[in-house]
């Protein structure tokens, strides 16, 4: 056999001076424009330093071995790996009553005086049934409101039921409880001690933009967080409780303050959010809306002071761009939804409604309190494990979400580090398949991961630093400072 043959790969005019490939299995490499056009047509020298580095990336093969298919069909098995398990997130909500009144908030609160809208004892072991139905060897369950903590004796229910089942069969549980940490008391931080329970909660910025962000009655919101983060890193341990932000029009002005708050309370994680587009969000988008260029702009700054803050010994990792980077610098998946095709909804996590309501994502329950029922799989009292998770609104939505298939994803340089957001597009177009040209959820991780691979150019520092947040090594902070 003479000369060389291509492999499946997308490219991209990265700049002025290369050309950007990505294989079938995501793997990058950049060529000069003239070298780019001397592979695809069959002319690179085969000595030569981009003949010898596309060969050994799977982008071309010039034997009769079957040796680079097979490697290529064991990175492509790696990277579909999350397909295996099938859904490992369960989420309860609990109750929808909440004593805050945070005007961003997706979820269709009620007040805490309403006790109608709390999950029942057998709507928690009906859902609890079919949490146990699901093939995936490591189960979590996460527990949300409203404020769960208002519903605790459900809280307990879930995650003492929970576990006794889990180690009837062998199993493996993790229990997190999303809470705004207004309410804990010692009594319920040492039950969470005594079950291993993690605490998820929310941390907007500073003091002012927490506050201004969150309200609640006695305008404490933040005094309330951190003293309940303190109390809980007292009795769970430091790494006992997480936090998230969301941002708002009030924290573009703001990203190296909120940067900073993360730091100084100690957190290694933050996950820079932009707002979703369901419930009271969608209802007070004027007042706390903006574009996805500047939430953009917003990002650059807060990634940048995230990267100075690291370089001068801290140790804090921005989770949406350690997310992409393990997507774009290993074969490993990642159990974030919204990053994987076809999509995780459904398949991936699923959503139990205080009123047994199952449903395909958190934002597709957000959807039906908003009137639209559109991705509902049933109801745990009334629908089996088969018609839930088997059943055609399940498929459709697992079949829209292929990313591979939809028009202007599937020939994009991005796409295996992308993914697909099939109920944000229905929610924002009423079609699970985007029209890629005007979609945000295009937008941003277009332009994300575009300046992630210019980051990793940057300069020595900047590169270590984010190769230590894809291996998760804080260790490795002295080594990049």
């Amino acid at each position: 056999m003479s000369g060389y043959r291509l492999l499946p790969f997308r490219f991209l005019r990265f700049d002025e001076r290369r050309t950007l490939v990505v294989n079938e299995v995501g793997e990058p490499h950049f060529l000069s424009h003239e070298d780019f056009a001397r592979f695809v047509e069959h002319q690179l020298p085969m000595d030569g330093d981009a003949y010898l580095d596309l060969k050994a990336k799977q982008f071309l093969f010039d034997s009769r071995s079957l040796a680079p298919f097979e490697l290529l069909v064991a990175k492509y098995r790696t990277r579909k790996s999350f397909l295996e398990g099938f859904t490992s997130l369960h989420i309860f909500v609990v109750t929808l009553r909440c004593e805050h009144s945070c005007a961003y908030c997706q979820v269709s609160r009620v007040s805490a005086d309403r006790p109608r809208y709390d999950m029942s004892e057998g709507t928690a072991t009906a859902a609890l049934d079919l949490v146990f139905r699901s093939p995936a060897p490591h189960l979590k369950i996460e527990i949300q409101g409203g404020e769960p903590l208002l519903h605790f004796d459900r809280i307990q229910q879930i995650v003492l039921e929970g576990r006794r089942r889990a180690t009837a069969e062998g199993r493996e549980v993790t229990f997190v409880v999303a809470t705004n940490l207004a309410l804990i008391d010692d009594a319920m931080l040492h039950f969470f001690r005594e079950h291993n329970v993690f605490l998820s909660t929310s941390l907007d910025g500073p003091q002012a933009l927490h506050d201004g962000n969150r309200p609640r009655p006695g305008n404490d919101s933040y005094a309330r967080t951190i003293g309940g983060i303190d109390r809980a890193r007292a009795i769970l341990g430091f790494d006992g409780v997480a936090a998230l932000m969301t941002t708002t029009r009030l924290s573009l002005q703001s990203p190296e303050a909120i940067v900073d708050e993360y730091v100084e309370r100690g957190f290694s994680s933050l996950f820079l959010r932009p707002l979703s587009p369901y419930g009271f969000a969608r209802r007070s988008a004027r007042t706390t809306g903006y574009t996805m260029r500047e939430f953009l702009d917003f990002y650059v700054r807060a990634l940048d002071h995230i990267l100075m803050r690291n370089a001068n010994g801290a140790w804090l990792v921005e989770t949406y761009a350690q997310m992409l980077l393990t997507r774009i610098l290993t074969p490993f998946p990642i159990g974030y939804v919204d990053l994987q095709s076809p999509a995780g909804a459904g398949i991936g996590a699923v959503v139990y409604n205080f009123d047994g309501d199952v449903y395909a994502s958190d934002e597709s329950r957000m959807l039906a309190e908003m009137g639209d029922r559109h991705f509902r799989l049933g109801n745990v009292h009334h629908d089996s494990y088969t018609s839930i998770f088997g059943g055609e609104t399940l498929r459709a939505l697992v079949a829209g979400s292929v990313a591979e298939s939809v028009p202007g994803c599937s020939d994009c340089a991005f796409l295996p580090w992308c993914g697909s957001d099939p109920v944000h597009h229905y929610a924002m177009s009423g079609d699970v398949v985007p029209h890629v040209p005007t979609s945000e959820f295009h937008e941003k991780n277009f332009f994300i991961i575009k300046h992630l691979l210019s980051l990793l150019e940057r300069d020595a520092i900047t590169r270590r630093t984010l190769w230590s947040w894809v291996r998760n090594e804080p260790s490795r902070r002295a080594e990049v400072a």
